[in-house]
């Protein structure tokens, strides 16, 4: 297997960081390997907030849920799907623009997992580490005031990046065949591939914690879809200006 497809599949969220700052110029890397992520008709819909003063990212790691590793890693980024800028172009150049379209919110929002998704990447063929922190959208409204983000800007998630401290174990994917579909949408199957997974998820979590987490991930999966379901999200977004029209 070629190294890339390794590295790609080697993936796994790092939340203790070595006391050790990425070089500056490793860090401009990063960024420039992200911009050249595949963008929705080249409008690069995003903004990267790269967040140093302390004090903020105490009070970014409080509203994400008390995620420590938020104030203690290296670098912290806030990815944020940015319709401002392009918008605020095609303005500039005499367009009667039409913005707070669905389409819009869904090409910021793709453009920016895609651009964060490549910073991940080069990150981790340089030997650093990185976890994703979505509890950014817990609070969008207070962030979005730290941070000073105009409307048709919001905050979609963060992501802590720095040297690992800890080598935790990759975590099992869903099989291919569950998610993988030969021409059609086909699920004749799913629950049985489904339960398999629960067995394979079950020994991973007992393992990972020396026999402390009985769960599976269907069970993970319940309080995604009763009680951490963040309601406040369409009218914190219809209030940014993404009136999903």
């Amino acid at each position: 297997m070629n190294p890339t497809i390794e590295l790609l599949k080697s993936h796994r969220s790092i939340r203790k960081f070595q006391d050790r700052r990425i070089p500056r110029e490793l860090f401009e890397e990063l960024i420039r390997a992200g911009q050249s992520a595949a963008t929705s008709s080249h409008v690069q819909a995003y903004s990267i907030i790269h967040v140093i003063n302390p004090k903020n990212r105490e009070a970014l790691a409080e509203l994400s849920g008390g995620q420590r590793y938020v104030a203690e890693c290296s670098d912290f980024l806030v990815f944020c799907a940015d319709m401002k800028r392009a918008t605020d172009a095609a303005a500039r150049a005499g367009a009667e623009v039409v913005r707070g379209m669905t389409e819009q919110l869904l090409v910021a929002s793709i453009d920016t997992a895609l651009v964060a998704q490549n910073v991940a990447m080069a990150a981790e063929s340089e030997g650093l580490g990185l976890c994703y922190i979505g509890g950014i959208r817990n609070n969008p409204a207070d962030v979005s005031e730290l941070l000073r983000l105009p409307d048709h800007v919001y905050p979609v998630f963060g992501m802590c990046l720095g040297y690992p401290d800890q080598t935790p174990e990759i975590k099992p994917r869903l099989p291919l065949a569950s998610v993988l579909k030969e021409d059609y949408y086909q699920d004749e199957r799913d629950a049985e591939l489904v339960a398999e997974f629960d067995a394979t998820m079950h020994t991973y979590y007992h393992v990972r914690t020396g026999g402390n987490k009985d769960t599976n991930w269907s069970e993970q999966l319940k309080p995604l879809f009763t009680s951490k379901l963040r309601p406040h999200m369409r009218d914190f977004l219809r209030g940014r200006g993404f009136e999903m029209k």
